[in-house]
């Protein structure tokens, strides 16, 4: 890491409130959101995911890191998802054969589906206890953006020797 970057600190499970942890647990239930509304749309859960976060960005660090957490989790998935939509819309009104490459991509899919289900829900139970919980390469950038100390941070202004 660089010196030059600093970070607040993380809450302790104990500092954290029962509003905040709910409302961190929310974020990574956003998953639910198309299926609930009955669609087979992924983009539903990704739009549903935004929301989410705008809406409650400002509560606590705890909760913005954890919806954007999710978010950013969710991305990936939605990208796949999105792609079988669309090859299966395809598929479907066009006399196209389901080749070994569709199926293949169907099975890669229900694997990406069932691994960010598995970890959403330990991450939504770790969340619900006041912990951090870090998916791999998202975890890094959420926790960046949301406890970095940033210049509006912090009371006394920053005055840094300009760099070489």
């Amino acid at each position: 890491m660089n010196n030059d970057v600093s970070y607040h600190s993380l809450p302790q499970p104990n500092e954290v409130s029962l509003r905040e942890r709910e409302d961190a647990m929310g974020a990574y239930l956003m998953m639910f959101a198309a299926l609930a509304a009955g669609l087979p749309l992924p983009i539903i859960n990704l739009i549903a995911a935004i929301v989410y976060l705008y809406v409650n960005k400002s509560k606590s660090r705890f909760v913005y890191y954890h919806s954007l957490h999710s978010l950013y989790a969710q991305i990936p998935v939605t990208l796949f998802n999105a792609g079988l939509v669309i090859w299966g819309i395809r598929l479907f009104f066009t006399d196209l054969a389901i080749t070994d490459n569709f199926k293949g991509y169907v099975g890669v899919v229900i694997v990406a589906n069932l691994v960010y289900f598995i970890f959403s829900i330990i991450a939504a139970v770790k969340a619900r206890k006041g912990l951090m919980y870090y998916f791999v390469l998202f975890g890094k950038i959420a926790y960046q953006q949301a406890y970095m100390v940033k210049n509006e941070d912090t009371q006394a202004p920053v005055n840094r020797p300009p760099k070489m």
